[in-house]
């Protein structure tokens, strides 16, 4: 674990046991999948934000638990169904479920996981929880589908491309956030001001991802580097490098997009690097934790705070 989940490391691990707890299936299959995909790990920051979140807001329930959970399914379904859409091979430093399983059995049991995700929101009762977290989950598909018509697609703008992470990615990390907020019955202008934190850190996490596809190392990254350019997906080191570079350079790139091709990696990541386009897309992943800092600003002063501060300020500074 990372520092910041020092503050909650009980309920942490209460997360953890009622994440397999909550795995349970009669089919064999259903659960071996579930649990490859959970116990590959990962940083699980969207439960962390429900759990910092709710305590923050002094929370002495237990339903923080089961929302973090419910969160950590919605992710995990994506990551199955996203792995199946990009063809991976590779998350988190180890093969893929569809790479060990196969298309079908990934897809299902991503099935299982939202359908799991939603059998627990039911439980805890909250219509404004389920009103947040169905329509989020409705986003993300949107976000998913878009993503697949702007794939080899040179000519994505700027706000084309955020619009998709948003959607995609930062929404998740703003339901999360609200959905601690609402369970400890904070007013509205609480609850949409850590929406907003959610949604600025979820933004700058994505891009700092986006950067690191032309600038990581493979080991650390837990993927293959170039993984994005391989897919034809026009991220922001991309799009801002086909702007600022020279005819030729941007002809490079925008063939390699069109065609999917990463065949010529490191002439495109030498061009992001010299076109300013790296600099570029971190210093937004910056200017997004900073609008983030200003919206936790409604939270009182505690060891909570603290560690959402800190883990905002982790989205741009890791390599991985």
């Amino acid at each position: 674990m990372l520092p910041f989940h020092d503050v909650v490391a009980d309920d942490f691990n209460d997360v953890n046991n009622l994440i397999i707890s909550q795995l349970y299936s009669d089919v064999g299959l259903v659960e071996n999948i579930g649990h490859y995909l959970i116990e590959a790990g990962g940083k699980r920051l969207r439960p962390l934000m429900v759990l910092l979140c709710a305590r923050a807001l002094d929370y002495r329930g237990k339903q923080h638990l089961d929302l973090a959970v419910i969160i950590e399914f919605i992710h995990s379904a994506t990551l199955l169904h996203d792995d199946v859409v990009d063809t991976s091979s590779l998350r988190r430093g180890r093969p893929t479920a569809n790479a060990e399983w196969g298309n079908a059995p990934s897809v299902l049991v991503g099935d299982f996981l939202y359908s799991r995700a939603f059998q627990m929101m039911v439980a805890i009762g909250n219509m404004d929880i389920m009103s947040i977290l169905s329509k989020t989950t409705n986003i993300i598909a949107e976000g998913e589908v878009q993503q697949l018509v702007n794939a080899k697609d040179p000519d994505l703008t700027e706000a084309g491309y955020l619009q998709v992470i948003k959607k995609k990615t930062a929404v998740l990390f703003a339901a999360a956030c609200e959905a601690g907020a609402v369970i400890a019955q904070a007013d509205a202008t609480v609850c949409a001001a850590l929406s907003q934190y959610g949604m600025e850190v979820g933004i700058a996490f994505q891009l700092v991802d986006d950067a690191l596809d032309y600038s990581g190392a493979a080991d650390a990254l837990g993927k293959n580097v170039g993984d994005d350019l391989a897919e034809g997906k026009p991220t922001l080191p991309l799009i801002h490098a086909m702007e600022k570079a020279n005819p030729a350079d941007r002809e490079l790139i925008r063939n390699a997009i069109r065609n999917g091709d990463a065949s010529q990696l490191s002439q495109v990541v030498s061009i992001v690097e010299s076109s300013g386009a790296m600099d570029y897309t971190l210093a937004s992943a910056s200017a997004a934790v900073t609008r983030a800092l200003e919206a936790l600003t409604v939270l009182p002063e505690s060891p909570f705070r603290t560690a959402l501060t800190d883990v905002a300020k982790f989205a741009t500074g890791r390599d991985h």
